[in-house]
């Protein structure tokens, strides 16, 4: 805990030392990793000195979420740090600690694209923990048996997976397809189509001005691509299929490529896996001239304005955020950190070989613009994904459904976001 005890610098240091007898009782509220925390909190309180309550929220986002409303509406005062997710902060922006100062010695050794992520009005709202950003998966072994190599352009990729489904079919598997990727109408298609369109030339839901921009060619073209990939080279049902919709069909073996998030490695690569050790990952594809802009998704730790201890709940959402804590993270949980030196961590590389392609994705990794739209965005990114998904049903082309919501979008937006 070294950088740790650096990071909270020689005064609390002392503090600590000289005044062990008034240390605080935190609570800390988080849905995921009860035992690693409690190890975790453990490590922190013979620190510290200072004791923090868990309490265990729901796995599902919307009881989270409901969760934090009803205490922080009410000026909660025994909630002091609330596990988030970035895409939530601008809904308690006026609920949370900002931390920017006081994390201003360690906040650089984070990735930038993270620290915005996590940012509202220039405010960090929360202290970053873990990353995760989507990857191309694609089976090697067969790349090899055809002589191919993973595709870099969408076109690339798009003839690549209709070559290998067809001779694999004719080989004798009728189940393999080409291509698997999210078009189930929900936030994750929201993903999936940010990163065509930005991929693509055809930008973001907005611009970083508030501008709404995607209502434009580049946008429509890569959206009606995606729809000409459904029972070509991608599954009839891929317009209600999640990311366990895809990795089920995945990890059956029967598809060359497939667009998911990280958390699909490990369990690809279980002893019992049909695919273990016959697949690996490199980054989205792109259009010539354009680059690879895979969505970058943050969770980190808040403090609650309405805490009677945030002198202290920043120290543990600092100590958390620490290298050695998102090091336990990553070899424990298979959580991706946000500090940059843990991408060449010797033991991170040697159980995550993915590690390295992951680093260029968090570099310059595409941020879903709920910084920019604030409150509005969920509402916003709903109107997005069902636009999407009502083209890939066949219900109307890309051009008229982006047209229709650029009028949802204006008038949502009203006199700003």
């Amino acid at each position: 805990m070294q950088s740790f005890v650096k990071a909270l610098g020689l005064g609390a240091a002392m503090a600590f030392v000289a005044n062990i007898a008034s240390a605080a009782e935190l609570t800390f509220a988080t849905g995921w990793g009860f035992d690693f925390y409690t190890a975790e909190i453990a490590k922190f309180e013979k620190l510290t000195g200072n004791k923090v309550n868990l309490i265990h929220l729901p796995s599902g986002d919307e009881a989270k979420v409901s969760q934090y409303r009803l205490w922080l509406a009410a000026g909660d005062k025994s909630i002091d740090v609330l596990r988030m997710d970035n895409i939530w902060l601008p809904g308690f922006v006026n609920n949370l600690v900002d931390l920017t100062d006081p994390t201003k010695d360690v906040i650089g050794e984070h990735f930038p694209s993270v620290v915005t992520a996590l940012s509202v009005d220039g405010k960090l709202l929360a202290m970053p923990m873990e990353s995760d950003g989507a990857l191309l998966f694609y089976r090697k072994d067969l790349l090899e048996k055809y002589g191919k190599q993973p595709p870099k352009t969408w076109d690339e990729l798009t003839a690549t997976a209709k070559e290998i489904q067809d001779k694999e079919r004719a080989a004798g598997n009728p189940d393999m397809w080409g291509y698997l990727f999210q078009g189930k109408g929900a936030e994750e298609l929201t993903c999936n189509a940010l990163e065509w369109t930005n991929s693509s030339g055809g930008g973001n839901i907005v611009e970083p001005d508030g501008t709404i921009s995607i209502n434009n060619a580049k946008a429509a073209a890569a959206i009606d691509r995606a729809k000409g990939w459904i029972g070509t080279i991608s599954p009839p049902g891929v317009p209600a299929h999640d990311s366990e919709a895809s990795r089920g069909i995945w990890q059956a073996g029967n598809a060359v490529f497939m667009r998911n998030w990280l958390y699909v490695w490990g369990l690809g690569n279980e002893a019992d896996s049909p695919i273990k050790g016959k697949f690996d990952v490199v980054p989205l594809p792109s259009d010539p001239g354009e680059k690879s802009a895979p969505t970058v998704g943050v969770k980190g730790n808040a403090v609650s304005i309405y805490s009677e201890h945030q002198k202290e709940a920043i120290e543990f959402v600092k100590f958390l955020a620490s290298g050695e804590v998102q090091k336990a993270a990553v070899l424990e949980l298979g959580s991706i950190p946000t500090r940059s030196s843990l991408f060449d961590d010797k033991d991170i590389v040697a159980a995550m070989p993915f590690i390295p392609t992951m680093r260029g994705g968090l570099e310059g990794g595409l941020v879903r613009p709920s910084p920019i739209m604030k409150t509005k965005y969920n509402e916003a990114s709903n109107n997005f994904w069902i636009a999407v998904n009502n083209t890939l049903a066949g219900k109307g082309t890309a051009a008229d459904n982006l047209g229709q919501l650029e009028v949802q979008l204006t008038d949502l937006k009203g006199s700003g976001w």
